[in-house]
């Protein structure tokens, strides 16, 4: 995964249900991602592994909420999900590079789910 240093949020806003979050920076882009696909995206070793043939499909987060948001320096946002799972940091390039490729990395997600016999509930 690249990691774009180059781009800065202006805007970091969580919706009132607590289940998206909507990042936006300056280069204009403007991405909101449920809580969900943060969750199942954790940049966290327990879900990347340190090898990609490591990396957990990690399903069941369906309903899975942001309780915290809190930025770590000038370069993540550190999340609290209500699943208790709250170690992964999200760098501002490794965000962009989420929302650039929501729809790719969902639909890898989704058939992974599949293929495991998981399900998102």
């Amino acid at each position: 995964m690249s990691m774009q240093s180059s781009v800065w949020p202006t805007e970091i806003r969580l919706n009132k249900e607590k289940d998206a979050l909507t990042v936006s920076f300056d280069d204009e882009s403007s991405f909101t991602m449920s809580a969900e696909y943060l969750r199942v995206h954790s940049p966290s070793a327990e879900v990347q592994g340190h090898s990609p043939d490591q990396r957990v499909t990690v399903g069941g987060k369906k309903n899975v909420r942001i309780s915290s948001l809190e930025q770590t320096g000038n370069y993540a946002l550190k999340i609290q999900f209500d699943d208790s799972h709250n170690t992964g940091l999200y760098s501002w390039g490794y965000l962009h590079e989420l929302g650039t490729e929501k729809d790719e990395r969902w639909a890898v997600y989704l058939e992974e789910l599949e293929e495991k016999g998981m399900n998102r509930g």
